[in-house]
């Protein structure tokens, strides 16, 4: 118990040059991303440090509820999960680096962690409450979807873009995103597409919408709360939402488009979404096709099936198949070159390889989703 309190024990006059800053505050335990200069992207270092905590808080009588923010709500919230050297993230724009072998050696050694992480997280039975202020992909997804409550302001920003990196929606992309409303996840997770704002909420990916300026007045009446239930904490974020009023009366960015979304993002293979699309001929059909053909052909055909399979298993068979497929994507070819194109050269020209759709074989399909055996991830 004292090794537990010991690693538990945050100070008030935390160390703002950390990563990560650690603090009980009355009940709750606050973890504050506190890397604004990497857009507050996770690194390996501050996953490790966020993982323990999370874990003693689970188990420790003492925390009665979990918040996640960003110090003094800087701009931006978490960003992807692809890692450079020394846990940089290779999508800050200040960042060079010199090889994509540093992006996959970096990712290895962080997906096992981050992945565990995000398991406890959903697994977690105390209320959790993530405050997803700017860009919110990548690491900022899986630390904040599988929480209980997530609120977005107007300047939040929604998107997987990981097709076009030759990768696939992971952090329990595989699980939260088919629970989206009709095909919504489908199209999002394939197209990379961006939600802004509000929309974050309207598509269900926050459960509460609050104006930016409000969010210290929000944060302080939560940290207020004696001995909160979960009812308490929702009535808070309910109040704060109830009285926003940016983009109330706008209706969801989709909201014209959902009924071509369902329908052409319902077919089982992403040569009959494609189909469907070209059928539809509508300018919103063809700019989505005109999307997609940009992407990894391998990565579009096993998102696909993480997403049809992930809909009906638990979030721990989501995150060991979501392990598997990452595994066979750093042995594969398209996440070494789409980091190179993307993040790395940045010509924006990725030499996918398979070239197109039909040559993806479902053998290659296949061998992504096998079982992994003594090295499969364990919980």
């Amino acid at each position: 118990t004292n090794i537990i309190l010991q690693h538990l024990r945050m100070s008030k006059h935390t160390d703002v040059a950390g990563d990560v800053l650690l603090e009980r505050k009355g009940c709750a335990g606050v973890i504050t991303l506190n890397r604004p200069k990497f857009l507050n992207a996770l690194s390996l270092n501050m996953i490790r440090q966020i993982y323990p905590q999370l874990k003693v808080c689970t188990f420790l009588e003492a925390i009665i509820w979990i918040l996640l923010k960003v110090y003094h709500n800087r701009t931006f919230l978490i960003f992807s999960p692809i890692l450079g050297p020394s846990g940089i993230c290779a999508q800050a724009p200040l960042m060079i680096v010199e090889s994509s072998i540093a992006f996959v050696v970096e990712y290895i050694l962080n997906i096992a962690t981050k992945i565990t992480a995000l398991f406890l997280l959903g697994s977690c039975q105390k209320p959790y409450v993530a405050l997803i202020h700017g860009i919110t992909m990548g690491g900022g997804v899986g630390l904040s979807v599988h929480g209980q409550f997530r609120v977005a302001t107007e300047k939040s920003l929604f998107a997987m873009p990981e097709t076009a990196i030759g990768l696939f929606p992971d952090v329990g992309g595989g699980y939260f995103l088919p629970r989206l409303q009709g095909k919504l996840g489908y199209f999002l997770g394939l197209t990379g597409f961006r939600l802004k704002g509000r929309d974050v909420y309207r598509a269900g990916i926050a459960t509460h919408f609050v104006d930016s300026e409000k969010f210290s007045m929000l944060e302080e009446d939560l940290l207020a709360l004696k001995s909160p239930s979960e009812e308490n904490i929702m009535d808070v974020l309910e109040t704060y939402h109830a009285e926003s009023k940016i983009d109330k009366d706008k209706s969801f960015i989709l909201e014209e488009h959902m009924d071509k979304i369902n329908s052409c993002f319902s077919a089982n293979t992403m040569e009959q979404i494609i189909e469907n699309l070209r059928q539809d001929g509508s300018s919103f059909a063809l700019e989505q096709l005109k999307v997609i053909s940009k992407m990894s052909p391998t990565s579009l055909k096993i998102t696909l099936r993480q997403l049809i399979e992930g809909s009906s298993k638990t979030l721990q068979e989501v995150l060991t198949m979501e392990y598997r497929l990452s595994q066979a994507c750093m042995e594969g070819h398209d996440f070494h070159e789409g980091v190179r194109a993307v993040l790395i050269d940045k010509d924006q020209s990725p030499k996918w390889k398979p070239a197109s759709l039909k040559e993806v074989t479902d053998e290659d399909v296949n061998n992504h989703f096998k079982s992994l055996g003594s090295s499969d991830l364990k919980f």
